[in-house]
């Protein structure tokens, strides 16, 4: 929860108003009530073993005083003291059962100590108790929010937020649990207004967050600039490059990578950014240097790798850097079928690149290894086709393609160089048919564009690092 416990001064008359006389006379009223009241001042210190150490003597004179456990289970939680703690803060609500405040305490305590349903029902009761209290609306809502019941908490939370708007942690959360459920419009209200007196980089990039998914592009990029300015972290940066990049608005992208990747020179992600923007807007040298940078940063984060191919495949003149990091990549991981899949192309297009004679033998080896550690990946399929292709050995090359055009029927290539290797066979009518489906499918490449920007998003959307809700 956001705040802290509940705690009182409370006066001798309540603490010891039940207690038998002739204990009480065993030590001065004045001397347990100063006792009690330096074990709060303890407490709120932060002295916790002084607390106890004042509170324990105190407890025998008080066993019917809710207050003296309730402060004495707080001290316990603090002290880690876990069973301690439950029992005394369990008494103080046994004693006191219509006490918001005690219901509170122990709802905390167990929602730290991971009894959450039990934790729930605490604060649920709390809540009843005092339905137009904002704590107790505030903390069932966060409650829900940690069980993620976010239905349940955006209603506690609205309700806190209306009693008290001013509360950034309730406000911010709130924004977060409407953007969460879809109900944009309400969170954008309650950002707008918390914005006016909390003008958080935080809240700036949450509320980019909502105007993007609501379709408002360009208010989301205002949005991404000035979570960066105000607070240039990490994730502000790199989610303000990332919508640029989505948009397509390739230089400012480069740019703000640029300057990210200079601020935090040890971030991955950034730099894989910084490639894909490269990459995009045809600077291929340069992509290829940023994404081996990025793969030197994460050696086995597998995004930066699947980039690497793709700007490697445009841009052949860093070859031995690269085979260097694919060769790596396929030590690193290898039961990883992309990984020897990703190696095998480093040395075939790298050689070629360097008119150095070609080891078939070993880029064989990777493709088969790749295609026994994952039957079904028709890239691997085709390349082995294409390497046999290469030295037309057709009675080898046309299975693999048939293979992998069964396992996805879309690769524009596998029909054309099946439809090849048909003609050098002298199977004409199956070349023709191969060759129409070519035809037809490159007629579609739309829909290649249109994947290439899918991939960008599902790295932008995965290597974003939303916050969660406050605790």
């Amino acid at each position: 929860m956001s705040k802290g416990p509940h705690l009182y001064r409370i006066g001798l008359v309540l603490i010891f108003a039940l207690v038998p006389c002739a204990m009480a006379q065993q030590l001065s009223k004045q001397q347990l009530d100063a006792d009690y009241q330096a074990a709060v001042n303890d407490f709120n210190a932060g002295l916790y073993q002084e607390a106890a150490d004042k509170l324990e003597p105190v407890l025998p004179y008080a066993t019917r005083s809710y207050v003296v456990h309730e402060l004495l289970g707080l001290v316990y939680a603090a002290l880690s003291q876990n069973d301690k703690a439950l029992e005394q803060l369990k008494l103080a609500v046994q004693l006191n059962p219509n006490s918001a405040d005690a219901r509170t305490n122990l709802g905390a305590f167990l929602m730290r100590t991971g009894q959450h349903a039990l934790a729930v029902e605490q604060f649920i009761k709390a809540q009843q108790l005092a339905p137009k209290d904002y704590e107790s609306n505030h903390d069932l809502g966060e409650a829900y929010v940690q069980t993620g019941k976010l239905q349940e908490a955006q209603r506690f939370l609205e309700t806190a937020w209306r009693i008290n708007p001013g509360d950034y942690g309730n406000s911010y959360d709130l924004v977060m649990a409407d953007f969460q459920l879809g109900k944009l419009a309400d969170g954008r209200e309650v950002a707008l207004q918390t914005l006016q007196k909390n003008n958080t980089g935080e809240l700036h990039n949450l509320l980019a967050q909502i105007d993007e998914k609501d379709g408002k592009f360009l208010d989301a990029a205002n949005e991404y600039e000035a979570a960066a300015h105000m607070d240039p972290s990490e994730d502000n940066l790199f989610d303000w490059g990332s919508e640029m990049l989505l948009h397509r608005t390739y230089e400012p992208a480069i740019s703000i990578f640029q300057q990210a990747t200079l601020r935090y020179p040890h971030s991955p992600r950034l730099f894989i950014g910084l490639g894909l923007a490269l990459y995009s807007r045809g600077k291929y040298d340069e992509a290829v240097k940023a994404l081996m940078t990025a793969i030197d940063l994460a050696p086995a984060d597998p995004r930066a790798y699947y980039f690497l191919s793709k700007a490697y495949d445009l841009s052949p003149n860093q070859a031995d850097e690269v085979i260097a990091r694919f060769q790596r990549y396929a030590a690193l991981k290898p039961d990883d079928a992309k990984a020897q899949f990703y190696y095998a192309l480093s040395l075939w297009k790298g050689k070629r690149a360097q008119n150095a004679s070609v080891n078939t033998s070993t880029i064989e080896s990777l493709l088969r290894k790749s295609i026994e550690l994952d039957p079904a990946f028709p890239q691997a399929l085709v390349q082995l086709g294409d390497l046999y292709e290469d030295q037309h050995q057709y009675d080898k090359s046309i299975p693999q393609y048939e293979r992998a055009l069964q396992l996805d029927a879309n690769i524009s290539d596998a029909h054309y160089r099946l439809g090849t290797d048909y003609v050098h066979v002298g199977q004409r009518d199956k070349a023709q048919k191969e060759f129409a489906i070519y035809q037809k499918l490159r007629a579609e490449h739309l829909a290649e564009v249109d994947k290439e920007r899918a991939e960008v998003q599902q790295f932008v959307y995965t290597a974003r690092t939303p916050e969660a809700p406050k605790p």
